[in-house]
């Protein structure tokens, strides 16, 4: 198994009141598969995505469990969880402009996240930034563009390039079609299902998006109100939902 969630309860403290995102939720993502998290804005999808990333602001506190690749990795000290992060367990942010400073282009982008992370510079270092955007569908000249010259979905795959770019095991896309669309949200949908294969990766794909989720994933996990409450194919929630809530986003698709 990749990645498994055990009973997972993150409280925030604010202004001396406790609050619970997130509520007891157990899930496991296996090797090689595309999952995904659904869940409308206050479901507590975004906050276990952070707490998986080791990411969460001060005054969250999160217990449970959370194995990757049979380590448990909640709580480790921040320098392990930083040696993680890119290396192993990578995050396509929402908004590709998240991804992104507007001065550095695309190639230097990927060149200082090999720097920083694998040690890799100079010719090295080109030549991989300029496979890596053939690897999304981008000629190797995007190395030199910025990423205001680039098109919605351009960036979109360049985001992916750069999230890819020291050949992580586990990726984290966070509503990575937000603002595009339909058209290029199916593209890159097939891309990462493509990269997927090729690469040999773990995908969990957190949105909103009921109908995009389950065109790309094989198992979801639906989240309401920070808990977990209905999981399976995308086939068994669309033919036969158990919850109230799981009925509703399957009624919104027809």
């Amino acid at each position: 198994m990749m990645l498994e969630v055990k009973n997972l309860t993150v409280t925030y403290d604010a202004r001396g009141e406790s609050n619970e995102a997130v509520k007891n939720v157990s899930f496991s993502v296996a090797e090689n598969s595309f999952c995904g998290l659904i869940g409308e804005s206050g479901s507590g999808k975004s906050t276990v995505l952070m707490t998986l990333l080791g990411l969460l602001p001060a005054g969250a506190e999160a217990r449970g469990e959370i194995i990757y690749k049979g380590r448990g990795i909640l709580g480790l000290p921040e320098d392990e969880l930083a040696a993680l992060r890119q290396r192993e367990i990578a995050l396509v942010p929402q908004g590709a402009l998240n991804s992104f400073t507007p001065v550095m282009t695309i190639g230097r982008h990927i060149k200082e996240v090999l720097d920083v992370h694998l040690g890799i510079k100079g010719e090295e270092a080109e030549r991989r930034a300029a496979k890596m955007l053939e690897e999304v569908e981008l000629p190797a000249e995007t190395a030199r563009r910025y990423p205001h010259e680039l098109s919605g979905g351009q960036k979109q795959r360049a985001a992916i390039a750069l999230a890819l770019s020291c050949e992580p095991s586990l990726v984290l896309a966070d509503e990575p079609t937000t603002a595009l669309d339909v058209i290029t949200q199916a593209a890159i949908l097939k891309l990462l299902e493509r990269l997927r294969r090729d690469k040999n990766l773990t995908i969990l794909l957190v949105t909103h998006d009921l109908p995009m989720a389950a065109q790309a994933c094989s198992e979801l996990f639906v989240m309401k109100d920070g808990r977990l409450i209905e999981s399976g194919s995308p086939a068994e929630l669309i033919r036969a939902p158990k919850e109230a809530h799981t009925k509703a986003l399957v009624a919104s698709m027809l």
